[in-house]
């Protein structure tokens, strides 16, 4: 695997991942594709030494794994953590919003977008629908619009003097994709927001079985490709970066992993509103795994002892045209290598000893490391790390490619930055 496949290869899983139902489903084409077996968490399991496994829960997490010679508590398990799950817009059970003809639909904010950079952009809808068929069997899909469907359109400046200036965007009113006007603007005539899904479902996935439309879980996103950019090409510019990068290089690194020890990749989903579900981190899905592995209580104990979890998720590079931002000794640059989080309150779970390890490692595979803390009078972010070391009591530290405007719509992160991560987790893996 060269940089430039790399590069190549993580585009693809950005543009095939518009929500995290694409997310999980992108990653288990490349673990079917690598001899990676499917487990379900209601059959029984027969792990074999040498083999592969994934499984998934709620379609939106997912743990894959190698037995290796298959004694983990001969030295624990190496395991990566990521999220699947970034911010945005999701769209409400009932969404209409009609007005002279026009049909906009309301949306909740997850997580904490930049609300102002989803403004004026081509938006799609794709997620995960519901349906009856004619039959009236219940079946679940994911469907991708694909093409620009809606925008938010920005208001006027002439409206609006003080646009530059205005205050914070009022999120139930504000933010409301456009997505059709009726061709004699009454309202009576604007479709219902069902009809397009079951429409959509019909025309563009040969779905012709569908009778009802009885949920959906779907999402607004930018269709816009993610791509290098830079004289030199030395950027990546996309959407959900935040933590589809660090969900590649796992999987990347997993998959090309050779070691005798059991290794882990888990990708837990709802990061970005604090982990607490079934798929979160705070829920019991690693820990429910790690023990079918383990296949009894005592073996269990004696892995998580020895276990290391290194928990990857993005860093914020010191913004050039906001340096007073960052603390001046601990800013990392993009392309410079993985950057060591670090926090005194925990929002961080790095130790010294786990930080050590890392920087052992990336030497040996010549790797350069960067460390961030943030400034001593801002708030700090965190990650999944400290929330599983909590749930498991394992050894964890947490690192993370530096980037640019988190949590926008469209985040910028270096391209050298991806083969430097992708290495360290693959010399992780390997030992």
């Amino acid at each position: 695997m060269t940089k430039k496949q790399i590069t190549k290869q993580f585009l693809d899983f950005l543009s095939s991942s518009p929500t995290v139902f694409h997310t999980v489903d992108s990653a288990k084409k490349i673990l079917v594709d690598a001899g990676f077996t499917e487990l379900k968490e209601k059959d029984p399991w027969k792990l074999k030494k040498n083999s592969a496994y994934f499984i998934t829960r709620g379609g939106t997490s997912l743990i894959a794994f190698k037995t290796g010679k298959y004694k983990p508590s001969n030295g624990g398990a190496h395991i990566i953590g990521t999220h699947t799950d970034s911010p945005g817009l999701k769209i409400k059970v009932h969404p209409e919003k009609k007005f002279k003809g026009y049909l906009s639909l309301m949306v909740e904010v997850y997580g904490g977008a930049i609300i102002d950079t989803w403004f004026d952009r081509e938006l799609s809808i794709a997620g995960s629908v519901s349906y009856l068929t004619k039959k009236k069997k219940l079946v679940s899909t994911l469907i991708d619009f694909k093409r620009p469907v809606g925008i938010i359109p920005n208001l006027a400046i002439h409206l609006q003097p003080k646009n530059n200036n205005k205050s914070p965007v009022n999120k139930q009113t504000e933010i409301l994709p456009l997505v059709l006007q009726a061709a004699n603007n009454k309202e009576t005539d604007v479709q219902d927001f069902k009809q397009l899904i079951a429409e959509q479902l019909i025309k563009k996935e040969s779905k012709t079985n569908v009778d009802e439309i009885l949920d959906y879980d779907l999402w607004f996103y930018n269709p816009q490709k993610p791509c290098t950019i830079g004289f030199n090409e030395e950027f990546i510019v996309g959407g959900r970066l935040d933590n589809l990068l660090s969900c590649f290089v796992g999987l990347r690194a997993l998959v090309e992993s050779d070691a005798d020890t059991v290794s882990i990749l888990v990708c837990n989903d709802h990061e970005e509103v604090g982990s607490s579900s079934y798929t979160g981190a705070a829920g019991p899905f690693l820990k429910t795994v790690l023990e079918r592995i383990c296949l009894d209580k005592e073996e269990f104990l004696r892995t998580v002892s020895q276990s290391l979890l290194i928990s990857v998720d993005n860093a914020h590079g010191v913004h050039p045209n906001y340096q007073a931002r960052h603390d001046e000794n601990h800013g990392p640059i993009l392309n410079k290598g993985p950057v060591i989080k670090l926090n005194a309150n925990q929002r961080y779970a790095t130790t010294s000893e786990t930080s050590a390890f890392f920087r052992h490692i990336c030497r040996q595979a010549n790797i350069p490391v960067q460390s961030f803390i943030s400034r001593s009078d801002l708030p700090c972010g965190t990650t999944i790390g400290p929330i599983t070391a909590t749930t498991l009591g394992i050894n964890t530290l947490d690192i993370g490619a530096p980037t640019f405007a988190m949590h926008s719509i469209r985040e910028t992160c270096g391209t050298d930055d991806i083969w430097h991560i992708y290495k360290a987790l693959k010399k992780t893996y390997n030992g």
